[in-house]
């Protein structure tokens, strides 16, 4: 097998399942389709603060991107990702990503009164500014009630700032906390990601290989129904076990990656599942009925 693991033996332009955030794969499913449509109005109606929520691996950062090439020239966009510390670390990171000048000395009045005359400034050039803050339940309920507070700057008539937090479940745990009521009543929408089901995750298979100029169909239902339950839905799951699926039955000259394929992989602990398969998916006879209704 050449140095591309599979694409040139199945006819692909392209690995299909690649690890890494990729818009241009980006698989409308109907929940992404409604979390993408809360980050639109988000942004269209100014709210100023806007909340998605998701597992690990279901696509957030997916959608971020996509909502990023969609963007128009009145924005100006500061993108954090991973931030972590407690009050006044969070005005270096805003700083940081809207590419604003600062020195480890600079204490918080002057960090604060650098960025309120740069969102003004912003505002009076027809521009406003969009905070997206990826992983933000890694924040401390300090420096989220610190982001709320730099919504402030917003006046009663036009919105200058607008905060997009992205993050895994325990941040909408963390909203509902009675000390956060405040900032809670500042969220305007908020949607939560919820992992593939059977048929999405079939469609999202099937999306990924065509996209690439397969045909759809290198994976049998059965391999499907089988990586579905090994991944519980969770895309990022589905795009491993895909990915070395593709590996091993290239390596073995095969067709198409059956749930023989999926099972050895599985079995070799290169990949670890999200949970064991229910007990009736040990009868492949009794998986491939069940997958074909």
């Amino acid at each position: 097998m050449s140095g591309d693991l599979y694409s040139e033996y199945f006819g692909f332009s392209e690995r299909p399942f690649k690890i890494l955030p990729d818009p241009d794969f980006l698989f409308w499913s109907k929940d992404h389709r409604r979390a993408f449509a809360i980050l639109e109005y988000g942004m269209v109606t100014r709210a100023p603060l806007t909340v998605v929520t998701g597992e690990v691996g279901t696509g957030k950062t997916t959608l971020i991107q996509a909502l990023l090439g969609q963007i128009s020239d009145d924005v100006t966009v500061g993108l954090i990702s991973n931030a972590q510390g407690g009050r006044g670390d969070l005005l270096r990171w805003v700083s940081s990503s809207l590419g604003l000048p600062f020195s480890a000395e600079e204490d918080y009045v002057t960090l604060f009164n650098q960025f309120q005359e740069f969102v003004i400034n912003e505002y009076a050039h027809g521009r406003y500014v969009l905070l997206i803050i990826d992983e933000a339940q890694n924040l401390e309920k300090e420096v989220l009630e610190e982001l709320r507070m730099l919504t402030n700057i917003n006046s009663n008539k036009d919105e200058l700032l607008q905060l997009i937090l992205v993050g895994q479940p325990e941040l909408q745990d963390m909203i509902a906390l009675p000390e956060l009521r405040q900032f809670a009543q500042r969220v305007s929408a908020t949607y939560h990601l919820d992992p593939m089901d059977t048929v999405t995750t079939h469609q999202y298979i099937a999306h990924r290989l065509k996209h690439v100029g397969g045909n759809g169909q290198e994976f049998t239902p059965q391999a499907i129904q089988y990586i579905f339950y090994q991944s519980q839905g969770i895309p990022r799951i589905v795009n491993k076990l895909c990915d070395l699926a593709l590996v091993y039955a290239a390596s073995e000259q095969q067709t198409h990656v059956d749930v023989g394929t999926v099972e050895e992989l599985i079995k070799d602990g290169i990949v670890k599942p999200m949970s064991p398969p229910p007990l009736f998916l040990t009868n492949r006879t009794d998986l491939g009925e069940r997958a074909a209704r």
